[in-house]
């Protein structure tokens, strides 16, 4: 049975349905399955700075170690993609303002909702995301709303998921 979650710009009130990879990427969707048994998981929305068209928000860290699995660094429109970062990937100003832990890091989860994506960071090289579900309905809503992340703000944003059946 296909798993489904659902993705939301909470504030904008705008949301997308995406299927968890579990041929693809069984490790990474069973971990963020399961992270949602207990509800909804989010935390404050944010659009890249040089990925180019992705929203993501920083939780803290589930599951086990899972390693690259159905990697990407050139991610399409509706990915939606599982990064682990270590406490020292993060910058210390941006661990401080999301209040994440320093030593632990935490759990990037993104969509993507555009073309010509590249991840590629300046300061650590190429950063690969695991690519664990892709959206199957509401992308055109959602790039929309995360197009607007990107020009008036994510200021009181929250970028949730959620479990849908």
């Amino acid at each position: 049975m296909t798993k489904l979650i659902r993705i939301e710009l909470a504030k904008r009130g705008v949301a997308c349905t995406a299927e968890l990879l579990e041929k693809d990427a069984p490790r990474t969707a069973a971990a963020v399955w399961e992270s949602l048994a207990g509800g909804p998981v989010g935390g404050d929305a944010q659009h890249a700075k040089y990925a180019r068209n992705e929203v993501y928000t920083i939780v803290p860290r589930f599951g086990p170690r899972i390693g690259q699995e159905n990697p990407t660094v050139t991610p399409i429109p509706g990915d939606v993609c599982y990064f682990d970062f270590h406490g020292g990937m993060l910058d210390a100003s941006f661990k401080d303002d999301q209040g994440i832990d320093a030593e632990a890091g935490g759990i990037d989860l993104a969509i993507f909702y555009g073309r010509n994506n590249l991840l590629l960071n300046g300061d650590v090289g190429w950063v690969p995301g695991n690519v664990f579900a892709t959206i199957v309905d509401g992308l055109d809503a959602m790039a929309t709303a995360c197009h607007d992340v990107w020009r008036s703000g994510s200021v009181g944003e929250r970028l949730v998921y959620s479990r849908i059946g």
